[in-house]
């Protein structure tokens, strides 16, 4: 497998992130000497652009992102988007009108920009959020006084809805709904979420599109997640890596299962599986 890989995509929470959000310093002189070998690292995450750490926005030499799930393609230092699967405004009304029947935060991406309630951001714990994507939640949502109405307003194509639940049984009513729909994509990146995308709009999908772009072959890619929205990543890449903490439902479906978040698994495998060599750190 050496020399062979050209593209890794890097899901991040739960994957290149440990369960503080850091990147460590393992993990990023990893991606260091990729870029340094010209292999392409690319974000491939459920959060918008702006959404993306700093410290993994800033890293020389990243250049495309696959964000919202596959809903964009972007070449993030140009500032142009290569693909992209959204949402229509009916769509997206339609759904975030919809969450009004279920226990459920909801909010939408719009535009690269995240919108979301006063009334579920000062009280996300009830939603079974984390403090640790509190804050990035807080950081990355407008607060508006009606979703709906603020999305309905804009008219434009929405990237995702998001839905997040305290209670598992309200999960899966809201997510049985869902998938009634037929015309939307339902995954998730925590046990707690739903996240609503247009069909098309999946990661692996979204990989085969930038690799078609750099005009390099589907085996020549690999990807990294751990969770239900990296399923596809798994199956269209050329080598799909599991963290060992991701779900059994994609380790099941994953070429290589690597070392937990917690320590540094993205950097293990690259090791292993595309620099040929010990460690780098």
């Amino acid at each position: 497998m050496k020399n062979k890989i050209q593209l890794i995509a890097l899901d991040l929470d739960g994957t290149l992130l440990d369960s503080q959000k850091r990147l460590s310093r393992r993990n990023e002189e990893v991606l260091k000497e990729c870029i340094r070998r010209g292999i392409h690292i690319v974000p491939c995450t459920g959060r918008i652009w702006l959404g993306v750490p700093d410290f993994i926005r800033d890293l020389p030499g990243i250049r495309y992102a696959i964000t919202v799930n596959g809903a964009v393609v972007e070449d993030v230092q140009e500032h142009v988007v290569l693909d992209e699967r959204k949402l229509s405004c009916e769509q997206a009304v339609e759904i975030l009108n919809l969450a009004r029947q279920f226990d459920t935060m909801y909010d939408a991406y719009a535009g690269g920009r995240g919108y979301g309630e006063s009334r579920f951001l000062e009280c996300m714990g009830h939603y079974g959020i984390s403090p640790e994507l509190q804050k990035m939640v807080r950081n990355t949502r407008e607060s508006v006084p009606d979703v709906a109405e603020k999305i309905k307003n804009l008219g434009t194509p929405v990237e995702k809805v998001n839905y997040f639940f305290g209670d598992q049984a309200e999960r899966q009513r809201a997510k049985e709904a869902l998938l009634d729909r037929g015309d939307v994509l339902v995954s998730s990146s925590f046990p707690n979420n739903l996240e609503i995308n247009a069909l098309g709009a999946s990661k692996g999908e979204a990989i085969c599109r930038l690799a078609d772009h750099l005009g390099l072959k589907r085996e020549q890619t690999m990807g990294f997640g751990d969770g239900e929205n990296d399923i596809t990543m798994m199956t269209m890449a050329g080598v799909g890596v599991a963290m060992k903490n991701g779900m059994e439902q994609l380790k099941e479906r994953a070429d290589y299962i690597t070392l937990t978040n917690d320590e540094d698994g993205v950097a293990d495998a690259i090791e292993r599986l595309v620099l040929g060599c010990g460690a780098v750190h």
